[in-house]
């Protein structure tokens, strides 16, 4: 405790910093109710979506729903219809984010085990600001280029350039207008509820990933009415949102992030990066320290590193392609194939999505106004986790310099839901598994499926039977596992195994096999950070 206290202090986190005061309001008295015009279905442009024989269309609604006859936005829908006799209603798809893309998430319905899914309008969507929505977010298209300054501030020069990039992105994004200031969770719970009135609906059905279960949260909050079916992967905690939150990844991902590194280590007769997690690790980050002074490729420098690997953090389906492209530099100075790895959650000049999760998140509640706050909470942690603290804090520093103010999050309630399915895996990093609790305490009608053991995020309908087999089953007929008593999971399943290697025992990456590749791309997008 004492060499902390002297660490932190010789970092200067009790020195003088930044210190910001935006505004905090509550959301003012709703409006007139709106009712949206009917959606117009056409074929839709990706080619996935069209073998799926899905539509495609744009539903209008307000960007003030305070203000509902004044300016509009479009949202992008796609929808794949049920092929049975009968139907059991729209399910609405969000894969989380904030800032995913759903239209590909009306494939979804496909995946779903014992044609479960197949009674169901599946109804994808771009929430506002995102992807074909219109308008969408986008501020400095450039602002994850390679080789950026590392992430850890470890002098005053670096801390002063992170700072100065982030004011400079806030700054650029005050260019999209108004629509910062109407894209809070509750904005799109708004719309959510509009979508159901557009498509005829006394009730939805609703999926949602990761953020996409805090849609569903504060949706089953203020409309617990229309609430019929919920599944909820991966759950956030509503207690944290966002700041807390964003600290408890940290420490859980560079859990994870040793998980990995013991597996890589596993393999040593293949990979060649050491013989124990320890000495992988120890690898990793001299590898990291190397590339701050000559960067690979000119390209890759330990900012990019750090985003490479964090994907091994959040899903175990692309361990073995990451263990690879770490051997291939070790071993051979191969940088093209970490260069692919960035790109594909860090696509070049795209920043919509990382525009989006600041839009949502610096106005859905209040951050700490003072630098200082945001200095010893990170240096705090990092001392604990080094591996993603302060990419994470940089990750979510422009709601320091935010030009939209801050809203009050919703006090989660979902005593008056009738039902939902939730599912969590014990070694979740991006949301910890103390999440799925709360939120399975706050929706007493609720059940809870625990995999022990489980290090991946949002992998429900991947191939693990006794997950998808239960969800399956819910959807069918509506019936939940018996609650029980206490503060733990009503049903627990093992996690899907890791994977194995090509030239081990067994075949690699089992956990991928699962969903639609299209469906594996959306939520693997968000791995960027959040």
């Amino acid at each position: 405790m004492n060499r902390i206290a002297a660490a932190v202090a010789t970092a200067g986190i009790l020195a003088s910093g930044v210190t910001l005061v935006p505004t905090a309001v509550a959301a003012p008295a709703p409006g007139p109710e709106f009712m949206p015009a009917p959606i117009h279905w056409g074929p839709c442009e990706s080619e996935n979506l069209k073998k799926a024989k899905a539509e495609c269309g744009f539903l209008e609604v307000p960007l003030d729903y305070h203000a509902p006859g004044g300016a509009k936005v479009s949202l992008a829908v796609s929808r794949v219809r049920h092929t049975t006799a009968t139907s059991q209603g729209v399910m609405l798809v969000n894969p989380g984010g904030p800032g995913g893309s759903g239209l590909a998430m009306s494939m979804l319905g496909r995946a779903v085990p014992n044609h479960a899914g197949d009674a169901y309008d599946w109804i994808g969507f771009d929430p506002r600001g995102v992807g074909a929505s219109k308008p969408a977010l986008t501020c400095d298209g450039d602002y994850f280029s390679y080789n950026r300054p590392a992430y850890v501030p470890r002098t005053p020069e670096l801390e002063k350039t992170w700072l100065d990039r982030s004011r400079g992105y806030a700054q650029a994004c005050a260019t999209n207008g108004p629509l910062l200031d109407h894209i809070k969770t509750t904005d799109v719970v708004q719309d959510m509820e509009s979508l159901r009135k557009a498509l005829g609906e006394e009730q939805i059905n609703y999926f949602g990933f990761s953020y996409g279960t805090y849609l569903g949260q504060v949706y089953g909050t203020l409309f617990p009415q229309r609430v019929r079916r919920m599944v909820l992967d991966s759950n956030v905690d509503p207690r944290k949102v966002w700041y807390q939150a964003n600290l408890a990844q940290d420490v859980a991902f560079d859990r994870n992030i040793k998980i990995y590194f013991d597996w890589v280590a596993k393999y040593d007769n293949l990979f060649h990066l050491g013989r124990t997690g320890a000495a992988v690790e120890k690898l990793w980050y001299a590898k990291q320290a190397e590339l701050a002074k000559n960067p690979a490729g000119g390209v890759i420098g330990p900012d990019e590193w750090t985003d490479i690997f964090l994907q091994a953090g959040y899903y175990r389906f692309g361990w073995v392609d990451i263990a690879k492209a770490f051997a291939g530099w070790v071993h051979g100075a191969d940088w093209t194939t970490l260069k692919a790895l960035y790109d594909g959650t860090h696509a070049p000049g795209e920043d919509n999505g990382f525009a989006v999760y600041n839009a949502v998140q610096c106005t859905d509640t209040q951050w700490p106004r003072s630098w200082n706050q945001w200095r010893f909470d990170n240096w705090l942690t990092h001392f604990r986790a080094p591996f993603e603290t302060w990419g994470n804090a940089w990750y979510n520093a422009p709601c320091l310099f935010w030009p939209a103010k801050a809203g009050e999050p919703v006090d989660v309630d979902g005593s008056r839901v009738a039902g939902a399915l939730l599912v969590g895996e014990e070694l979740d990093a991006a949301t910890p598994f103390e999440g799925s609790l709360e939120v399975r305490r706050r929706f007493p009608n609720a059940r809870l499926i625990g995999e022990p053991g489980g290090a991946t995020h949002a992998d429900s309908l991947a191939g693990n039977a006794c997950v998808d087999d239960k969800i399956a089953d819910y959807l069918t007929d509506g019936k939940l596992p018996p609650r029980k008593p206490g503060n733990r999971a009503d049903a627990e399943c093992a996690p899907l195994p890791d994977p194995v290697p090509e030239g081990a025992d067994a075949k690699a990456d089992a956990q991928a096999a699962g969903q639609p590749a299209e469906l594996r791309s959306a939520l693997v997008a968000r791995a960027a950070h959040h």
